[in-house]
């Protein structure tokens, strides 16, 4: 089985971490009183994610970003990409507050040990920056490739946000200086002002899986099965079907049949995954099963965002699933 380079990096530098605070993060699961149906919107969860918010949001230190997030800094290593400097490596961001309920452009730039912005950044599955944003109940889901300026200032194109605490990271590597052809995944904070508890209770009442490792969406039935171990090296199979039939005509998005991005309830910390397969010179059509390499370190619940394409349309799906030391 193959593994990609992001996966086999990230994983093995952080696994030790996150092991050390599995079993916090499970106690801290069960005093909440988790249910089995407990994902969706984990309220129970995002208290936690919230106060972490408050270290590294640069509009709680009232000043430039580039003499915050202390506890970042002060632990450059913390696992699952839930830094915003690494390596010598850091992720600045225009502001720490976005408007709630309409589209904006968030701006970032990516400085390297020198202090400079980065304006160098090596291909991955042909772009050169994949940026995410997940709210702290881990609803709202966005992957996107912002533009690069020639002053090294990334604009990303959020759609709207539901009020409470985000986090958006930034999957890159640097392309010239130190850390060249070294993988990095950098985030910070931002708030989105509003009523979060009533976002959070919308998000509930419209969850249609509860810790389960199926959905649907866009008429289309994700499965997902073999979750490991935590820590454990295993394989994770997702098949994809339509009114009950195999679907094997999804096309290549990003290099692959599938782009799979996961996120631990309560730390959000980050996950990438890829299928074992790749789609060879963007050609061909995939499915219905896509076999992935799977390690996810820490223990408890986590939600996967597979996302697909077929017949032009990107599709994603979110699905639950629960793993154990």
């Amino acid at each position: 089985m193959s593994v990609h380079p992001r996966t086999r990096t990230h994983t093995r530098t952080r696994t030790s971490a996150l092991l050390a605070t599995a079993a916090a993060l499970v106690v801290a699961l069960t005093a909440c009183g988790s249910p089995a149906g407990g994902m969706p919107g984990m309220s129970h969860n995002s208290g936690a994610a919230e106060a972490h918010d408050n270290h590294d949001n640069p509009d709680n230190h009232g000043g430039n970003s580039s003499h915050e997030n202390h506890s970042d800094r002060s632990n450059p290593g913390t696992a699952g990409g839930l830094a915003s400097e690494e390596g010598g490596y850091r992720l600045d961001a225009a502001a720490g507050t976005l408007p709630a309920g309409t589209a904006t452009d968030f701006r970032f730039t990516v400085s390297g040990p020198d202090g400079k912005p980065v304006t160098a950044f090596a291909l991955e599955q042909t772009k050169l920056l994949h940026f995410y944003a997940i709210r702290a109940d881990l609803t709202g889901f966005q992957h996107l490739h912002p533009e690069l300026a020639a002053d090294g200032t990334w604009t990303a194109p959020l759609a709207a946000l539901a009020p409470g605490g985000w986090r958006v990271y930034a999957s890159f590597t640097p392309d010239s200086g130190p850390g060249r052809g070294t993988p990095l995944v950098l985030s910070r904070t931002v708030t989105v002002p509003g009523d979060a508890a009533a976002a959070t209770a919308t998000a509930t009442a419209t969850a249609t899986a509860t810790v389960a490792p199926t959905t649907t969406v866009d008429g289309y039935t994700v499965t997902v099965e073999g979750v490991p171990n935590a820590g454990t090296a295993g394989e994770l199979r997702a098949t994809v079907s339509k009114d009950g039939r195999p679907v094997s005509d999804l096309q290549p998005y990003l290099e692959s049949y599938a782009h799979l991005t996961a996120f631990h309830a309560g730390d959000q910390a980050f996950a990438h995954l890829h299928p074992e397969a790749a789609a060879k010179d963007g050609a061909g059509t995939g499915g219905p099963t896509l076999s992935f390499h799977a390690e996810l370190p820490a223990a408890g619940d986590w939600r996967l965002y597979l996302q697909f394409q077929t017949a032009g349309t990107l599709h994603t799906a979110a699905v639950d699933v629960r793993v154990t030391d």
